[in-house]
C-alpha cells in the first residue's frame, strides 16, 4: 500500500475553497459549490469532501469538532526562517486564525501554527535550508 492523498471533511465548501486557494496559495479548479475537491500539492493529493455528501456517500453520520481540531495537523514547509515568519503574516493578515506564533525551537526549527476556518491546524515550518536538504 503506498500513501495516495489525504483529505477533509468541510462544512462550509465555498469558504474552504477560498481560504486554501486565497490564503495557501493551492490550486483548486473545481467550483466553490462542488462537494468534492481534488488538488495535488507538491506530489501529494489534497481532497476536500463536503460532510453532509460524505455522509450519504457512506450511509453514516459523524461527530465533528467545533473550535480548534487537535485531532490532525498538516505540515508546509519553506526554506527560510525569515519564508515562516513572513507566510505567518500573511496568512493571519489575510483571515487564518494564529494558533502559534513563529518560534525558533530547541531542536532548531522555526514554526508556527495557524487554523483554517474549520479549526483544522496548519503548521508552517523550516529548517533554514531547501526542502531538497532539510532531511540531509
Amino acid at each position: 500500500m503506498r500513501l495516495d492523498g489525504f483529505g477533509l471533511f468541510v462544512n462550509d465548501m465555498g469558504n474552504m475553497i477560498r481560504f486554501y486557494r486565497d490564503v495557501l496559495g493551492f490550486e483548486i479548479k473545481e467550483n466553490e459549490d462542488t462537494s468534492n475537491v481534488y488538488l495535488v500539492k507538491d506530489g501529494t493529493l489534497f481532497l476536500l469532501y463536503g460532510r453532509k455528501d460524505f455522509e450519504n456517500m457512506t450511509g453514516r453520520t459523524y461527530e465533528y469538532v467545533n473550535g480548534l481540531n487537535g485531532h490532525t495537523e498538516m505540515a508546509l514547509y519553506v526554506d527560510t526562517f525569515n519564508e515562516v515568519d513572513a507566510e505567518f503574516k500573511n496568512a493571519v493578515d489575510k483571515g487564518a486564525t494564529p494558533v502559534l506564533e513563529p518560534t525558533t525551537e530547541p531542536w532548531g526549527q522555526r514554526t508556527c501554527f495557524i487554523a483554517d476556518p474549520e479549526g483544522n491546524i496548519i503548521e508552517i515550518g523550516s529548517w533554514n535550508k531547501p526542502f531538497e536538504s532539510k532531511d540531509a
